[in-house]
């Protein structure tokens, strides 16, 4: 249905349940994708196809908080593609915390860094390639939490927030300069299973993956800054 033939795609949080349907919907869709992983061995696992492929990138090791270790796995795909067409931030998690005087410092650093400072960074090291080309796209994976917030959940939310926010300023700062930045609010990634059995409990991976394609596309080419929602029958 998509066609990203030759586009050098990144997908962050490659061999989370979201990320390996991203990865996977991209690599059917033709594009190049760069899978990088914090941990080590993991990542050959899922994508022994992607492994040892010039088609594609599998990068571990790769903490994308860091900067450092951002700065060099982006130079190592200009290297390798001399291009970043795409870059998806699904890196992120949810910890519960309780209500505001019980949430540790830990906590709420943690959360803020995982899906917050993550989506900074990548995007921070990303974009200066993208200018130099004239376009590029991102999509960030926020959450309806970020829009209300249910309760003992004030970090989850907060960090999910300052994903909106970040995606909603990149998109008045670049829309003119060629880079399209959105995200999308999936509610609860379920089965396929586990949706057959009740509607409401979700949506699956692969049709959170097919949206963020749809995103990608030139179908979508007049979308931008938009908080894009996820959430099936659930809400």
């Amino acid at each position: 249905m998509f066609d990203f033939q030759d586009q050098v795609v990144i997908v962050t949080g490659s061999t989370g349940n979201l990320g390996r349907a991203v990865v996977r919907a991209f690599q059917v869709a033709g594009a190049h994708v760069v899978a990088p992983d914090r941990s080590v061995g993991q990542a050959k696992e899922v994508f022994p196809a992607l492994w040892d492929s010039k088609d594609h990138l599998v990068v571990e090791g790769v903490d994308v908080t860091n900067p450092e270790q951002v700065k060099k796995l982006v130079q190592d795909v200009l290297g390798r593609f001399g291009r970043i067409d795409i870059l998806i931030n699904t890196v992120g998690g949810y910890r519960a915390d309780g209500p505001v005087h019980q949430t540790s410092f830990e906590t709420w650093d943690f959360l803020m860094n995982l899906n917050a400072r993550s989506v900074f960074t990548t995007s921070r090291a990303v974009i200066p390639s993208m200018l130099k080309q004239g376009r590029g796209k991102i999509v960030n994976v926020s959450s309806r939490s970020a829009l209300a917030a249910q309760g003992n959940d004030s970090a989850y939310s907060a960090a999910k927030s300052a994903v909106a926010r970040l995606t909603e300023s990149m998109a008045a700062e670049y829309k003119k300069l060629g880079i399209q930045v959105n995200a999308i609010l999936p509610s609860a990634l379920v089965s396929a299973a586990d949706l057959k059995e009740d509607p409401t409990r979700g949506v699956t991976p692969e049709s959170v993956a097919q949206v963020i394609l749809a995103l990608c596309s030139e179908a979508c080419a007049i979308i931008n800054g938009a908080l894009i929602p996820a959430y099936g029958l659930r809400f």
